[in-house]
Formats: C-alpha cells, sequence, structure tokens
C-alpha cells in the first residue's frame, strides 16, 4: 500500500490555481443528470491494521497463508505500510555511508532519531548507528566489556539463544576473551552460581526475557555483577521495552538486542539489525558509528558522524570494531516504526502480545497435552513441554495452516520435549482457539 498525504494548504494552493473554491466544483463540469446523487455503496473505512487484515484474508484464498506461532529471535509483527513507503524512497534506499554531511543530512538526521529512541527504549545514555544482528551485537558487548574493564574474561548466562552463544564462542577463539557459561534452570539465570563466577569478570551477559521467554531478575544479576566490578550486558526484545521497565534503570551497563520486531519483515529469517546502546561513560569504546546533532558555521543545526570507531577509518590497534555493513536501512525500517506506532501504540503492542501469549499457554496447557516447564513471568513466549512427538505434531499442523512454535530440542538435549511458542499482536482469538482445537484433535 501506498499513501501520500496531502495537506490543507497544499490543496488550497492547488484549488487556487484552478480557480475553484472547493474540491466538489471540479465535478460541477459534469451534467447533474448524469452525476451519482447517493453515496457508493461501498463498507465503511477501515483502520490500516483491519484492512491489511482483510486483503491478507483474501489472499489467503488464493495462495494458502499459515498461521505463524514461531519465535526463537524472529518475530510475525505487523508493519505499518509507511514504514516500507519511507525505507523505499531512493534517497534511503540506495544511500551510501554518509561521510559527506554537506549532502546527507537527511540520512544523518534518521540516524539520529533512530539512536535517540533506542536510547528511550532502553534507558541507556547513547546508542550506536546499530549492529548486523543481535547476535554480534552481544558479542560486541562483550569484547566493548573487556576494553573498558581491562579484564579477559566474561560470563553468560546459559538461558541466553543458543545461537548467540555460539557465536560468542566462535569470537572467542580468537583469544581475545575467555567465555564461561552460567548455569540455567527453567529457562532463568542460576544467580547463585553466577555469584561465584561474576568474580574478576569483564562482563555479565543475560538476556530478557531469554531463551525460553522467561523475564530475568535483572537487579539481582546486576547487584552480583557489580559487586564483582564487572559491567552488565542485558539482551532484550525491543517491542516489550514498551512494557517492562527499561534495563537501563534496571542497573545495566550496555543493552542490546535484535530489532527485526521494529518494522522488519521475517522473510526468510533476515535480514534483521542489532541495536547497542550503554552509559555515556563508555562511549569511547563503543563499536561501530555515532550521528550527532551540531551547528554549522552559521549556528545551523545540522548532523555529522561524530564517532566512526572503524578500523577502515583510524589505526587497526586503536579500533573497537571491524562491522562496517550495519545494516542501516533495517535500523532505518525500526526508526520509521517505532515513529508511526509512538510511546501509546508501542506499549498497547506490547500488551497485547503478552495477553495474547498468556491466553494461548493457559488453554495449551488445559488440554492436557503440554505442561509447563517453568513457573518464571514471561513475555509474548513461552516454553511448553509436548506429551507426543513434536515433529509429527508439527507437520500435522503444517497441513492445516500452522507453524506450531519451534521444536528447541535442537539446540540441546537439555531442551528435548519442548516447544517454544510465540504470540504477537497478529494473532486472534480465534487463530488460537482454531489452533489448540486441531492440536487437541491429533
Amino acid at each position: 500500500m501506498r499513501f501520500i498525504p496531502v495537506s490543507c494548504e497544499q490543496r488550497e494552493t492547488m484549488l487556487h490555481a484552478v480557480g475553484a473554491r472547493t474540491v466538489d466544483e471540479l465535478f460541477e463540469v459534469i451534467p447533474a443528470s448524469v452525476r451519482l446523487a447517493r453515496p457508493l455503496a461501498l463498507p465503511s473505512g477501515m483502520s490500516e491494521i483491519d484492512l491489511a487484515a482483510e486483503i491478507e484474508a483474501l489472499a489467503v484464498s488464493n495462495t494458502g497463508g499459515l498461521v505463524s506461532f514461531l519465535g526463537g529471535g524472529c518475530y510475525d509483527h505487523y508493519i505499518p505500510a509507511i514504514v516500507d513507503s519511507v525505507v523505499s524512497k531512493p534517497e534511503f534506499f540506495t544511500a551510501y555511508t554518509p561521510y559527506q554531511p554537506e549532502i546527507s543530512q537527511g540520512t544523518l538526521q534518521a540516524i539520529y532519531e533512530y539512536q535517540s529512541m533506542v536510547c528511550a527504549l532502553t534507558g541507556m545514555d547513547v546508542a550506536n548507528a546499530s549492529m548486523y544482528d543481535g547476535a554480534t551485537a552481544f558479542v560486541e558487548a562483550a569484547l566493548m566489556a573487556a576494553r573498558v574493564t581491562k579484564r579477559h574474561r566474561v560470563v553468560v548466562s546459559g538461558a541466553a539463544h543458543p545461537e548467540w552463544l555460539e557465536v560468542l564462542a566462535t569470537y572467542a577463539e580468537s583469544g581475545m576473551i575467555e567465555v564461561v557459561t552460567c548455569p540455567a534452570t527453567a529457562g532463568v539465570t542460576d544467580i547463585e552460581a553466577l555469584t561465584g563466577l561474576a568474580v574478576d569478570a569483564a562482563a555479565v551477559l543475560v538476556a530478557s526475557p531469554s531463551f525460553l521467554g522467561c523475564v530475568e531478575d535483572v537487579p539481582a544479576i546486576a547487584a552480583v555483577a557489580h559487586e564483582a566490578g564487572a559491567l552488565v550486558v542485558v539482551a532484550s526484545n525491543p517491542i516489550l521495552l514498551g512494557v517492562m521497565e527499561a534495563p537501563g534503570v534496571l542497573g545495566a551497563d550496555i543493552v542490546v538486542g535484535e530489532g527485526q520486531p521494529l518494522g522488519n519483515a521475517m522473510a526468510f529469517g533476515g535480514p534483521g539489525f542489532g541495536f547497542f546502546a550503554c552509559k555515556e561513560q563508555f562511549i569511547r569504546q563503543m563499536p561501530g558509528r555515532i550521528a550527532g546533532r551540531t551547528t554549522d558555521v552559521d549556528g545551523r543545526p545540522g548532523f555529522v558522524l561524530t564517532m566512526q570507531t572503524r578500523e577502515q577509518h583510524i589505526r587497526r590497534e586503536k579500533a573497537t570494531s571491524n562491522i562496517c555493513s550495519n545494516h542501516a536501512l533495517n535500523a532505518l525500517a525500526a526508526g520509521v516504526y517505532l515513529a508511526s506506532v509512538g510511546t501509546v501504540g508501542l506499549e498497547g503492542i506490547g500488551r497485547a502480545c503478552i495477553a495474547k501469549a498468556h491466553y494461548l499457554h493457559d488453554v495449551l496447557i488445559a488440554t492436557g497435552r503440554f505442561s509447563a516447564v517453568s513457573d518464571a513471568a514471561f513475555g509474548n513466549e513461552f516454553a511448553l513441554r509436548y506429551d507426543g512427538d513434536i515433529a509429527a505434531m508439527q507437520h500435522a499442523m503444517l497441513e492445516r495452516g500452522f507453524l506450531a512454535g519451534l521444536d528447541v530440542s535442537r539446540f540441546s538435549d537439555d531442551y528435548a520435549g519442548l516447544v517454544l511458542f510465540a504470540v504477537t499482536e497478529k494473532r486472534t482469538r480465534a487463530q488460537m482457539d482454531r489452533f489448540v482445537g486441531e492440536v487437541v484433535s491429533l
């Protein structure tokens, strides 16, 4: 869908140019005898989300759509039409790194606004202009903490995303950091074990919500880490930050995450982007680049690349990171998304996701085919134990039009028998009830 708004002033200017006082006068050249004298027999207007749902329903009759309960890092959220409209503009779509501010003010301002929104979401002082994805942002936070603290060892929660842990282990093979994994129970970090492991650590890294969707006790984890002199890195779901307390308020020093939920399609698992924010005192060690607001020689406001500590810009030994292709267009989509939904809208989306997830969680357990694996609080994602063959269930549900969650046993034997479900604001009560009914009928 494309929508080009026209202001009242622009409309008046156009009417004046053609000598008309109102839009109705434009049609007076048509004889009254052939003009329709009643309203068109059309249904009443719809909101954008209702209209998109109606069009998708019509499309499903031709193509066969799937109702997705998949999550694990990539989520089926609604994307307002304005997002694609803005990011498809040639000025943004074909733009390269804005090295020359005199010809890149639009791109630089968009980056600056994105950074400001990320800071507001995370409770941090500064944010960079994005990373490759959530996993690399997670790793870069660990490397940054090592530079700040002059320590070598980082402690990561075993409740974090398994693929993020793999990326962290890959980076650790370079010898720059040593990675120690803290045990996790039922999707949350073992804080007692963390107390001993955090001694002399550069950072403690956790994800809240965790891979299984559980909300971590971030203040308690931060207290343990800070007592040991370690920085606290928290990975968060940006949609839920519209409802949950900002990690910066809870004691985090660095906040990262996967930004795909913010106006980026699931596609085939990418591309997304990583967001990265921290306290101002650590800005010199922050990877990537930062756009800042300044004034020119005439005192006019403008935007520039304030910092870009990549090795292609400064001496390699002084560079903080070699991440170059930072998925800026995806970050721009996130900025447009956040600007379009606003504070109230983001909170509403977050609350809808959480409420619907809790509904599905309870009705699935009520079937007797699933059982809970944790009593921890959760957001829009949760893991349940299935009493049958997960692969057979998912195959059968696929034939019925459903993506029945994620079989997480492929990541670890500790997850054997578990299915991870994600629920977004797009899922309706009717879809969830039909899904549960179909599962029971297997």
